[in-house]
């Protein structure tokens, strides 16, 4: 999966890359993927059917979030059990407190694409 696309954000107007990053069947052992688009480390995540892109790991203690669990809609962090909101990356009280970098996800046909900007965090 190398080849990408270009389109430009709806409200920044910056350039946002999209990255083939999975393909949907990868999510049959499992709700979590780790992956990496544009130099980025991804945490990928499937609730209710849909799809979800943030940072890879905890904003508070730095790990890797894809080795925590899904509660609800929310990642719990597997070192602190700080929980965030899958959907918008909200940090949801202590010990967390900054909000996770969250990416925009397309779905084409079964392959999984993640935008990224190139002032991504």
């Amino acid at each position: 999966m190398t080849s990408c696309r270009v389109t430009w954000h709806p409200v920044t107007g910056h350039p946002v890359t999209w990255h083939p990053v999975a393909d949907l069947a990868e999510f049959e052992d499992g709700p979590l993927l780790a992956r990496e688009a544009g130099g980025v480390a991804l945490a990928l995540y499937r609730v209710d059917g849909a799809v979800y892109a943030t940072q890879a790991r905890c904003t508070h203690a730095g790990v890797l979030l894809t080795e925590g669990e899904i509660v609800e809609g929310y990642i719990e962090c597997p070192a602190h059990y700080g929980l965030f909101e899958i959907a918008t990356g909200r940090a949801q009280g202590g010990p967390v407190c900054r909000d996770l970098a969250t990416y925009p996800v397309r779905i084409d046909g079964t392959r999984i694409w993640v935008g990224v900007a190139p002032d991504a965090p």
